[in-house]
């Protein structure tokens, strides 16, 4: 029997026997493909050829190995009198959205519509577990007959109307590390491999599969349909059975809109569940939909086949002129009138009265039903086998794959970490040269040593501290995204993000004092420079972890900066430089315990002047009194030699204070930013109103 080579889109190679090949590989309709080689074998750009239909079944040993491309779980989404309060700031709760019901079975695309503020958004979010945490969700939900809960995060997929992204990574790059984080730990790399590649070719991005996000430097970046065939691929890689999708064509023209829509409906065909909320689609992309609900004022205005809503609503007397498009007739009768609130209202509430006692209404009332009644006599094991043994990857393995991420921002983004390099090499070289060629042996010198070491603290304290105060609120809105699809942790999150700022922070340091300590001549010995070294790092960890508490409890970078300010000049004035130690007040002398500037410069000084003996004093004896050793030296300072491994251990101790105050201050900063979440929603749901406004008058200019 002759044998055929198989190659995956990574690459690897695999053989079988061309006996069991599907005859569909060699479909004449796709004869025309100038890539296609005699045999239906496909040729790509990198040399590598592979059957055109790769998913097509292979032997169960080459499916083994790559992984199958099985249709994905069906899900049924039913529910039942669903009704969403908000908690307001005065402690109240307001209605969003008001006793509705539905279903979406597997194989249809539903259209969720409904004019501003109509409950579109706050339904697919609680539908999706997703919702705020001041959200209170009454009513019964229920996938595949199983209540939902935290498994929607593995089983469901939900892609939201603005994308975010790790600009500076290429989409191969992206979707690389999202399938470590996403995809069940079982699955080995080529199969992640070969799914990352599948969706590529599916959605039309293998070519730009090296290109940026989004990227510095003017480079080629994905266009606004690329992006959003991104966000689709991501939700992709776990195959999910069901999917939300919020406004997927914001921003997208005519043209890449119809294939963002034919994509969903492709997905639909497969299987999938998908449910879409979405503004003013033309008749092309309406006709793409199986089901249509609209909701006003929270309520359900109507629920089934779009040529169903144009009889329901002529029914009622609202006749769809010829010019107008129907959904876009549709949201005019049901949006509020500005000047006319009340009417509008009473119009709205008498089109959803009429249609929760319609025919229509009382049909899928049964079909709910039914579904209800199942479920309650289904028993649990048959519940279980519905869903897949997902098992999460390990902590190590989220971890490590976010600090590869956060690498590639570093090493791309040369403002995070080569100019502040060279910034801190040019500081350097200019601080060590102030202190070129003094004696350092002498009663002058004992001021210079000390000022070159507080050079050495200060520079690797101020200007670390306060560069980190605007990286998380920067990060904010995608570290919440991912914490709510379940990716990972806060406490992953911030691990992650502080190991790949650790190699900057010993390179910097080390750099710096390098350059002060040999241009100014400090003691030039070994155990001294070394520990002087050791001391700058932990210093500027210190720093960095003081700057990171301060950002996580504020969550924005002027007010950080206000009460950081202050903060810093006590550090200063208690650091044993300006100010005798034992000479400050009662009241503000413990402030120095929390200085690691007094414990830095205290450790600095031991290694410099410990055993020191030989300092000449040059002063006639009537004028000021003559330091002549190290021991006077540190006296005069109120440093004490003893303390010297003291020193070091506060300085850990504060790195993990410091640390663990701003990862609680990130816990309690997310927490907030998602009870604030509704209201964005709320805001982009009513942006998105007002275009729809804005398009009605118009289409109502073009009519007249």
């Amino acid at each position: 029997m002759r044998s055929v080579t198989k190659t995956d889109t990574d690459g690897s190679p695999s053989t079988g026997s061309s006996g069991n090949s599907s005859p569909n590989s060699l479909n004449d309709e796709h004869a025309d493909d100038p890539n296609e080689l005699p045999g239906g074998i496909l040729y790509v750009d990198s040399g590598i050829t592979y059957p055109k239909y790769y998913d097509e079944p292979y032997f169960d040993e080459v499916e083994e190995l790559l992984g199958s491309s099985s249709s994905p779980a069906p899900c049924t989404l039913v529910w039942r009198d669903v009704t969403v309060h908000i908690k307001l700031k005065n402690g109240k709760l307001k209605r969003l959205v008001n006793n509705v019901s539905g279903i979406a079975k597997p194989g249809t695309l539903v259209a969720l519509m409904g004019p501003s503020g109509a409950g579109k958004t706050t339904l697919m979010t609680a539908l999706a577990q997703r919702s705020p945490d001041d959200t209170i969700v009454d009513g019964a939900i229920a996938m595949n007959g199983m209540p939902i809960g935290d498994f929607m995060h593995r089983e469901s997929g939900y892609m939201h109307q603005d994308e975010l992204f790790v600009e500076n990574l290429t989409v191969m790059e992206h979707l690389t590390i999202m399938s470590r984080l996403k995809m069940d730990r079982r699955t080995s790399p080529l199969a992640r491999r070969r799914k990352v590649n599948q969706l590529l070719r599916q959605l039309s991005l293998y070519g730009a599969r090296h290109t940026r996000i989004g990227g510095l430097d003017g480079l080629k970046t994905l266009s606004g349909g690329e992006r959003k065939r991104l966000a689709f691929a991501t939700e992709l890689l776990t195959d999910p059975g069901l999917l939300f999708c919020d406004e997927p064509t914001t921003g997208l023209d005519s043209s890449s809109a119809q294939k963002l829509i034919t994509l969903l409906r492709a997905s639909a065909v497969q299987g999938k569940t998908i449910i879409c909320t979405i503004h003013q689609p033309s008749s092309e992309l309406m006709a793409l939909f199986d089901k249509l609900v609209l909701l006003a004022e929270g309520r359900v205005a109507f629920a089934g086949n779009a040529s169903g809503a144009l009889s329901f609503f002529e029914s009622l007397g609202y006749q769809c002129p010829i010019t107008y498009n129907p959904t876009d007739y549709f949201i005019k009768v049901l949006a509020l009138t500005p000047g006319s609130e009340g009417a509008s209202r009473q119009a709205i509430k008498s089109v959803c009265d009429r249609f929760a006692v319609s025919d229509a209404a009382k049909e899928l009332d049964m079909e709910i039903h039914l579904e209800f009644h199942i479920m309650e006599n289904e028993d649990e094991e048959s519940k279980k086998l519905k869903f897949t043994h997902y098992k999460s990857p390990f902590i190590h393995t989220k971890i490590a794959w976010l600090v590869y991420r956060y690498l590639l921002i570093i090493v791309r983004d040369p403002r995070v970490q080569l100019v502040r390099i060279i910034q801190k090499l040019a500081i350097a070289i200019t601080a060590g040269l102030c202190f070129l060629g003094t004696a350092r042996l002498t009663q002058a010198g004992i001021q210079d040593v000390q000022g070159a070491l507080f050079i050495i603290i200060a520079e690797n304290t101020f200007i670390p501290m306060y560069s980190v105060l605007n990286m998380f609120p920067e990060e904010f809105p995608l570290l919440q995204r991912e914490l709510k699809a379940g990716l990972h942790s806060t406490t992953i999150y911030y691990v992650s993000r502080m190991l790949a700022l650790l190699p900057g922070l010993v390179i910097e340091p080390t750099l710096f004092t390098l350059v002060v300590y040999w241009v100014a001549g400090l003691r030039a010995t070994l155990y001294a420079f070394g520990f002087t070294v050791l001391l700058a790092i932990l210093v500027l960890n210190v720093a960095i972890a003081c700057g990171s508490f301060f950002s996580c409890a504020f969550g924005s970078m002027p007010l950080a900066i206000a009460y950081l300010v202050p903060f810093d000049y006590s550090l200063m004035m208690t650091s044993g430089l300006f100010i005798k130690l034992s000479s400050m007040p009662k009241y503000v002398s413990w402030i120095r315990y929390m200085s690691w500037l007094m414990y830095s410069n205290e450790a600095m000084s031991i290694l410099q002047w410990d055993g020191v003996q030989n300092i000449t004093c040059t002063l006639p004896e009537n004028e000021a009194p003559c330091v002549s050793s190290g021991q006077e030296v540190l006296q005069v300072y109120d440093f004490e030699k003893t303390k010297f491994w003291i020193d070091i251990m506060a300085l850990v101790i504060m790195y993990l204070t410091f640390h663990l105050l701003a990862l609680l201050a990130l816990r309690s900063f997310v927490s907030r930013g998602i009870q604030q979440f509704i209201s964005l929603l709320a805001l982009s749901d009513a942006i998105a109103g007002y275009r729809a406004a804005g398009m009605q008058a118009s289409l109502s200019l073009g009519g007249k």
